[in-house]
Parts: structure tokens; C-alpha cells; sequence
């Protein structure tokens, strides 16, 4: 399996010379969209070149410097197989190696801006594919992506990296390797590619399930933070997604062609082999896709649990804190009573008509008791007491 590397890819800026350029006629919005637009440089196209090889019956009998180098060395053999990989090429670049190879200028305009979704084109004698690779990041719990564009034709493979995934160079070793593989035409190499592609999903599918088997610990343990990490997983897997499943769909289209194209029997076994590693991880993906949103669902539901319980114990508290606070107002109330009247009887006063009632003192006693009684009584029958 090849690795993968960082994916989130940023076109890199070219700055173009300091002279004034001839005027141009104005570009299509595919391309104004592209952010390398504003550059201010333009490297020779052969700086792009990362690797180029011509082979004959599978094996490499040149090895071109430049692009253009390889373009006269096929002119001149065209019986053989040139594979050219270009690492985030410059439109101008681009443009000149699409002029040489008869691309097509809408598949030119896809490989300059990048950032496209996987798909399968067909130009002509020329096959566009966009393929997205993936790689799993432990650290980071988070997948990587990659983008490469590839260029089919008769005799000629063009691949166009805009980030370091795939890995290219194990892919070209391991076909090198093969002799009787890469002979059998630009067929063999795009099948390459897809292999590798569809081979670097299953770490990622892996990396996956190993995050969602430690969230559903996480979700029964109460973990507060697992909310942000299923979210945030739940995009990881929705990207990936995107990726794998317009793959089948690619696939399917290769399929379909065999026959009208005259696919080798051989390739078709291989390419009809990826197919079913791509279903398997598409699938896998879509029940990732499925199991976290239930599990979302189960921690919704465990928290408002939670709270539910906390409300509860809130008013259990409340409660209690209320019959404590009935008992003191009650005793309150029951004691302020006869404090009324004692006090009211304790004042000097000069003219008080109880003042020299022998019986004054018993009927203010009996007087408090009689309050105090009645008070308890009521408090008593209302629960307070």
C-alpha cells in the first residue's frame, strides 16, 4: 500500500518576470478562478517534470530531462510508451504540455484550477480521469486528502500532482517491476494509479474505525467533549465520502469501455479487482457515515438524560429546602404569637384596664398558650409541621 501524504493542497503562487507581458485574451472563469492567476513568474515547463520515462515492451529506454524531450523522443518512436509526471504545473506550463499532446483545453482548464471532484472524461482518443487520494493522520485524527490528474492517450500517460498523494514514484517502481504489466499499454499505468489510490483507502477506513470504536466508549463514559469529536469526525468521513464514491462510478465507466475500446483481457482482470477493493471501502464508508449519526443521536439522548436527571435533583434539593423552610416559618409564627401579647402586657401603662385584674395574669398565660395551640394545629394539618 503506497503512502499518503498531506492532501489539503494550496496552489503554489508562481511569480511571473517583471516584464510586460503580451495582452491575452480574457480567461475563461475555470481559470480566473485560479489563485495562481495573480503570479508573477513563470518557471520552464520542465522544472514541473518530476519524472519521464519511455518504455518499450514494459521496459525504460529513455529518460527525458524535459517534457519536451520526451515529446520528440515519442515522435520519433511512436510505437512506444511515454509516462510523464508533472508536479503542480503553472497554467503556462500546463498549456504548453497540453499543446504538445493534443489535450483538450476544458480537461487543460480542470488539471490548472485543480480541486476537483473524482471523475471520468473521455476526449477523443483521450482519457481525463481525477482521482482523490487518501491518508489517515493518528495525531491529528483527521484524513488527508490528494488530487491527481491523469492524462490517457494512445501512447502517452500525463500525470498532474497538486499535492504529494499519491506516492507516484512507488507506483511507476512497481510497474517498472513489472514489464509484462506496463506493456501492455497507458492502460496498465492508469491502473496503477487507480490501485494505488483505492490500496491507500484501506489505512484510512482502518484509522475510521478505530476512531469511532474509542467515541462510543467516550459517549458511555460522559465525556463532554465527544460531541466536537463526532462532529468533527463526521466531516472527516463525509469528505472521504466524496472521495470513494464517485470512484465506483469511474470504475463502472472503465468497465463499460472494455469491449469498445479493445481492453486487454489481463487489465481487465485487475481493473475489475480494484473495483471490488473501492465497493468494499465505499461501503464501509457509508456505514461509518451511518453509525455516527446514530451515535450522535445516543449522546443527544444521553445528555438531555443527564440534564433531565440534574433538573430532577434540582428540585428534590428545592424541595427539601422548601419544607425546611415551612418548618422555621411555622415555629416562627407559633412563637411570635405569644410574643405579641407578652409584650403587650409587660408595657407600663398608667391606665391599663387589666392592670389590677386578679385573674390578668392566668388569662394572658392561657391567652398565649390558646395561640400557640390553635397555630400549631393549623401548621400541623397543612403539612408544615
Amino acid at each position: 500500500m503506497s503512502d499518503i501524504w498531506r492532501a489539503r493542497v494550496r496552489p503554489r503562487m508562481m511569480r511571473r518576470a517583471d516584464v510586460r507581458q503580451p495582452e491575452r485574451e480574457p480567461q475563461p472563469p475555470e481559470l480566473s478562478m485560479d489563485p495562481r492567476a495573480s503570479a508573477t513568474r513563470v518557471a520552464p515547463v520542465e522544472e514541473s517534470v518530476v519524472d519521464a520515462g519511455i518504455y518499450l515492451a514494459g521496459r525504460r529506454i529513455d529518460r527525458p530531462a524535459t517534457l519536451t524531450g520526451a515529446y520528440h523522443r515519442l515522435e520519433r518512436q511512436p510505437d512506444a510508451l511515454a509516462w510523464i509526471g508533472l508536479y503542480r504545473p503553472a497554467e503556462e506550463q500546463l498549456l504548453t504540455a497540453a499543446e504538445q499532446f493534443g489535450l483538450h483545453k476544458l480537461a487543460v482548464e480542470d488539471a490548472i484550477v485543480a480541486h476537483q471532484r473524482p471523475k471520468l472524461e473521455r476526449y477523443g482518443d483521450t482519457l481525463f480521469v481525477v482521482l482523490r487520494a487518501a491518508r489517515y493522520l493518528d495525531a491529528a485524527e483527521e484524513v488527508d486528502f490528494g488530487e491527481v490528474h491523469i492524462f490517457v492517450g494512445p501512447n502517452f500517460v500525463l500525470t498532474v500532482r497538486h499535492g504529494e498523494a499519491p506516492d507516484l514514484a512507488a507506483v511507476r517502481r512497481r510497474l517498472e517491476d513489472d514489464p509484462e504489466l506496463l506493456a501492455r499499454g497507458p492502460e496498465a499505468v492508469l491502473y496503477g494509479v487507480l490501485d494505488a489510490v483505492v490500496d491507500g483507502y484501506a489505512p484510512v477506513v482502518a484509522g475510521l474505525q478505530n476512531d469511532i470504536d474509542e467515541i462510543e466508549t467516550e459517549v458511555f463514559g460522559g465525556d463532554p467533549k465527544v460531541t466536537r469529536r463526532i462532529y468533527e469526525l463526521s466531516r472527516e468521513v463525509i469528505e472521504f465520502q466524496r472521495a470513494t464514491r464517485p470512484l465506483l462510478a469511474i470504475l463502472t465507466g472503465l468497465q463499460a469501455g472494455f469491449d469498445k475500446y479493445g481492453i486487454d483481457e489481463e487489465l481487465r482482470r485487475y481493473l475489475t479487482d480494484v473495483a471490488d477493493h473501492a465497493t468494499t471501502a465505499a461501503e464501509r464508508v457509508d456505514s461509518f457515515r451511518q453509525t455516527l449519526a446514530d451515535i450522535l443521536t445516543l449522546n443527544a439522548a444521553l445528555v438531555s438524560q443527564a440534564q433531565n436527571e440534574e433538573v430532577r435533583q434540582l428540585t428534590v434539593a428545592s424541595f427539601t429546602q422548601n419544607e425546611e423552610v415551612k418548618k422555621v416559618s411555622a415555629w416562627a409564627a407559633i412563637l411570635f404569637a405569644p410574643t405579641i401579647v407578652g409584650t403587650i402586657y409587660g408595657m407600663n401603662f398608667d391606665h391599663m384596664p387589666e392592670l389590677h385584674w386578679v385573674a390578668g395574669y392566668p388569662f394572658a398565660l392561657g391567652l398565649m398558650l390558646s395561640v400557640s395551640l390553635v397555630l400549631y394545629t393549623i401548621f400541623k394539618r397543612r403539612g408544615w409541621l
